[in-house]
């Protein structure tokens, strides 16, 4: 990100305004809908609306249309362009405010999860065989089994798509070959501290799981949707939506290992 003629970064110059930054702290938390950014700032649609072009034009905030309503669009906000901008803007006060990245710190157990102890998350989307068991392999594998992790559809296939399945064992060295879509019903009374919907449509017909739970909803294409008589193009979407997760996964975490931290607007 560029600064301005008197040096000012561009973060600062895009976050500092108070209604820009209230939207980048609903956005951290998941993707949202116009009107339901509306609603958590307090402000008109227009002025929402502009605020948000701006984000877009800074490159902090992209968009995309809802595959549940192609009225609507879904804004999301990119954590990572995020996090280099941020460690510029130290960089650019003094050089010792440029820290080195950290790795993702594995979650300890809490107490005062859902669960009793391992924090619960579920991962659902429509047919839950590729965007949500990817999610749900990739939390795992980040946190070693220490967080208690589940996927499941509102229609699930018959099994895994076998794309999901090469993208998780090429890249990440996850083996999933074994395992099979379920239904969300199948998870009736269980209790988790987040359920992260990855597709639009599940997001409209997810059940309650408990007044517990923080609904996220992580706006994320369908990659067999993508797929073609170009087997290459077709496998290059699972391995796009596959870095989206594991992006999103990895910003998580932090959630995870201090679920009662937040940070006041």
């Amino acid at each position: 990100m560029e600064s301005t003629e008197q040096g000012l970064p561009a973060f600062v110059r895009l976050a500092a305004h108070p209604v820009r930054w209230r939207l980048l702290r609903e956005l951290a938390t998941g993707d949202h809908r116009v009107r339901e950014l509306v609603d958590a700032v307090g402000e008109s649609q227009n002025l929402v609306s502009y605020h948000l072009r701006l984000l877009r034009d800074g490159g902090l905030v992209t968009a995309r249309r809802s595959s549940f309503d192609a009225r609507d669009s879904y804004y999301h906000l990119d954590l990572e362009r995020c996090a280099h901008a941020l460690t510029e803007t130290g960089a650019a006060l003094h050089p010792a405010l440029a820290p080195d990245p950290a790795p993702p710190v594995a979650p300890a157990p809490s107490a005062s999860t859902a669960s009793g102890g391992r924090p619960a998350v579920l991962f659902t989307c429509t047919g839950n065989s590729a965007r949500s068991p990817i999610a749900e392999a990739l939390l795992d594998h980040r946190t070693g089994g220490r967080v208690e992790v589940a996927s499941a559809g509102s229609h699930p296939k018959e099994r895994l798509h076998p794309d999901a399945v090469r993208v998780l064992r090429e890249r990440y060295g996850i083996d999933v070959a074994d395992r099979r879509p379920r239904h969300l019903d199948a998870l009736a009374g269980r209790r988790f501290d987040y359920v992260i919907s990855l597709c639009d449509k599940v997001r409209e017909v997810c059940p309650d799981f408990g007044d517990q739970a923080r609904h996220v909803h992580w706006s994320i294409p369908d990659p067999a949707i993508s797929e073609s008589a170009d087997r290459a193009a077709g496998r290059a979407a699972f391995f796009r939506a596959a870095a989206d997760i594991d992006t999103r996964v990895r910003h998580l975490l932090p959630r995870l290992v201090h679920p009662s931290r937040e940070v006041s607007p």
